[in-house]
Formats: C-alpha cells, sequence, structure tokens
C-alpha cells in the first residue's frame, strides 16, 4: 500500500525551532515527528511511501536514506519550489501508480485508525475520502459539514461564528483514487483545501467524510509542541518511550547518570548520555534530548530540552524549550513558553519570559535580559 507524506513546509510559526530544522523532524519525546507518522502508517500496511519535501530536503534523505531501516520504502521527491498540498501529490503522481493513495500532512500527531478508513472509504465506495476531527473553536480551521450518509456538503474556510454549522473540521488524512490528480495543472502551485475539494464536489464526485474522534495534534506552535509531549506522557496517545523505565513512568537512555542527590519526577523521559548533577530538580513532563547536561542546583518543569544543551548551575526552566547545543549560564530563567533556538549562549542571570524568542547562535551577555513588573 503507498502513502505520501507531505513535508515540504517552512514550519513558521515553530521558529527559531525549524530554521535549522525541518518541522516534521523535529524531536517528539527524543524521536523524530516524521518517524512517529512513518511507524504508524506501516503498523497498518503502508510499507511504501513517498515524501514531498522542499525546505531542507537533505535532512530527510540523511536520516532516513531508502527507507530500509524502518522495513519501508522510502522515496525523496523536492520541489524545485512550493506547490502547496495538491500540487505536491501532484508532482510525485509518477510513482502512484493506479491504486487508492494515503496523503497525510507531516505535521500532525495522530493515532488514527487507517484499517477503519479504508473499509469506510471501501464501503462508500468513494473517490475522495477525508478524515475529520472535532474541535472546541471551529472557526480557526476549515469545516466539513456532511450529509446524513456521511458524504459531504461543502467546504467551509475558517468560518465566522455565524457560519458555524459542525465541529468537525479537515484533519490531514486523505484516502483518494490517484485518477483524480489527472485534473490538477502540473507544476503549479495547487491546494486540495480550497481548489481541487470545492472541484471535485461541484462536479458531483463522490467524497466522503470520516469523523474521528481519535487523538489529533497539529503541531504548529511551541505551545502545541510542549502539549504534544505532555499527551504522550500523560498517556493521551500512546506513544512507546525510549529507554528502560528506571523508576515508575522515568524512561532513561543509554550512559545516563544521575547524582544521588537529584530529584527526578515522573513521568519523563531523559535521552542517552544525559548527566543530571547535585541537588538538580528534573519535574514531571519533562523531555530531555541525548547528552543533555543539567548543572547543580538546576530545576527543569514541564519542559523540552533538545541534543546537547548545558543548563547551568541553579537554571530554572519551567514551561518552555530550549534548543540543541544551547548553553546557559549560571541563574538563567526560561519560562512561559519561551523558545530558545539551536547553539545559543547564554550568559549568567538572563532571563526569558512571556513566550519571547530567540535566533539560533545569539550570544547574551550576562544579565542582558530581564523582565520587569509594571503593576
Amino acid at each position: 500500500m503507498r502513502g505520501v507524506m507531505l513535508v515540504g513546509g517552512f514550519g513558521t510559526r515553530l521558529r527559531p525551532l525549524t530554521i535549522t530544522t525541518p518541522k516534521p523532524m523535529l524531536p517528539i519525546v527524543n524521536i523524530p515527528l516524521l518517524e512517529l507518522e512513518l511507524l504508524h502508517l506501516k503498523q497498518y500496511g503502508v510499507d511504501e511511501v513517498i515524501l514531498s519535501s522542499g525546505y531542507l530536503p537533505d535532512v530527510f534523505d540523511e536520516y532516513f536514506g531508502d527507507g530500509s531501516r524502518l522495513g519501508m520504502k522510502l522515496i525523496h521527491v523536492t520541489e524545485d519550489e512550493p506547490l502547496g498540498t495538491c500540487g505536491a501529490v501532484k508532482n510525485v503522481e509518477r510513482f502512484l501508480g493506479d491504486d487508492t493513495v494515503i496523503v497525510c500532512n507531516g505535521d500532525i500527531l495522530t493515532d488514527l485508525d487507517i484499517a477503519a478508513l479504508f473499509s469506510y472509504h471501501m464501503e462508500k465506495k468513494a473517490t475522495v475520502t477525508i478524515t475529520l476531527t472535532p474541535v472546541e473553536d471551529p472557526t480557526a480551521y476549515g469545516l466539513v459539514p456532511l450529509h446524513p450518509d456521511g458524504r459531504i456538503k461543502e467546504f467551509l474556510e475558517k468560518p465566522s461564528w455565524d457560519q458555524v454549522v459542525t465541529n468537525l473540521i479537515n484533519a490531514g488524512t486523505y484516502v483518494i483514487d490517484p485518477k483524480v490528480f489527472q485534473q490538477v495543472p502540473p507544476n503549479q502551485n495547487y491546494s486540495f483545501e480550497r481548489e481541487l475539494f470545492p472541484s471535485l464536489l461541484e462536479q458531483g464526485v463522490p467524497m466522503y467524510g470520516f469523523p474521528s474522534d481519535c487523538y489529533w495534534l497539529d503541531l504548529g506552535t511551541p505551545a502545541k509542541y510542549l502539549k504534544a509531549h505532555h499527551d504522550i506522557m500523560e498517556r493521551k496517545i500512546k506513544i512507546p518511550l525510549k529507554g528502560k523505565e528506571i523508576f515508575e513512568m522515568v524512561f532513561a537512555g543509554d550512559d545516563v547518570v544521575i547524582d544521588e542527590t537529584a530529584r527526578i519526577n515522573p513521568p519523563c523521559a531523559l535521552g542517552d548520555r544525559v548527566r543530571i548533577g547535585p541537588r538538580a530538580s528534573v519535574g514531571s513532563l519533562c523531555c530531555l534530548g541525548d547528552d543533555v547536561v543539567v548543572e547543580a542546583g538546576a530545576s527543569i518543569e514541564g519542559s523540552v530540552i533538545l541534543d546537547g544543551a548545558n543548563i547551568g548551575e541553579d537554571c530554572v526552566i519551567e514551561g518552555s524549550i530550549v534548543g540543541k547545543n544551547t548553553k546557559l549560564g549560571k541563574r538563567v530563567h526560561v519560562a512561559e513558553a519561551s523558545v530558545l533556538g539551536d547553539n545559543i549562549v547564554a550568559e549568567e542571570d538572563n532571563e526569558f519570559r512571556h513566550g519571547v524568542r530567540i535566533w539560533p547562535s545569539t550570544r547574551i551577555e550576562a544579565g542582558k535580559i530581564r523582565f520587569y513588573r509594571t503593576d
């Protein structure tokens, strides 16, 4: 069974993390999101996947190669320029064959039952089946109202509240008869949501919605990136955690060293070769990547620390993200969903709050950034 994974986006809302790493390659509990997605597809028999990339394409090729490490066949195709969600699939049409294919967005964490999706598609004799998920605020998405038999009634793109007739939105996974791509213009920026799907609906092509209450999260922002980690560790979605369970719901990789005076609170995940110093505290819902060092007296709570970062003595990290190989001096405070990019050096006594974002390879002298109360 073949699939197409759309991994060409720039990940703008996740900057600065995505300046150096494409969004689908950002680690989720120390495993690239795309790897989790591919293994999810493989679980349901999708063993050949075309990766349609555009931004930092070499990262995908270098990590996955031909897919044999995962027991899959991966075909890498790079867009010369952005082609949109549907144009990207048109660009790989030569690899699709004649059988039904599944198309997935590369920035979605989900446990969708793909077998049930395919069964529904076949039962309805659909040409296109779109997965749908309920959301609390439908105005931020494209709504897909259905007829009683599941056939799609219309598409409402980011409606106002007085237009809301359903809370079901397009969840970004499609089962499609590849013949429909014959009517997509080649080498053009072309959208599923705004162009192909409305056109097919107008033509009377059988299109159905597949509502699902599965776990679904669009990893578009730092807050959602953190939420994905928290949800996994709280077992809202069952993703295996790497390493051994050294305490209840504390998973650690190889060669981890934890000082006997340090405190580790579950649930949390520690990568390979993590070092946690005297009196340091790693609180619940934390994920530390490979080669992370937490110096004496530092405290981390509800945060993600990426590979190779060094958290200095008496630092406090709360509900935030620290990028790869970033080094924090003594008493640095990072809080309130702030994001530090890769390879930053922040010397002692700096403070990052209110969702501040620091670009990669920035050097910040001691005490240069502070936040003061104004009330």
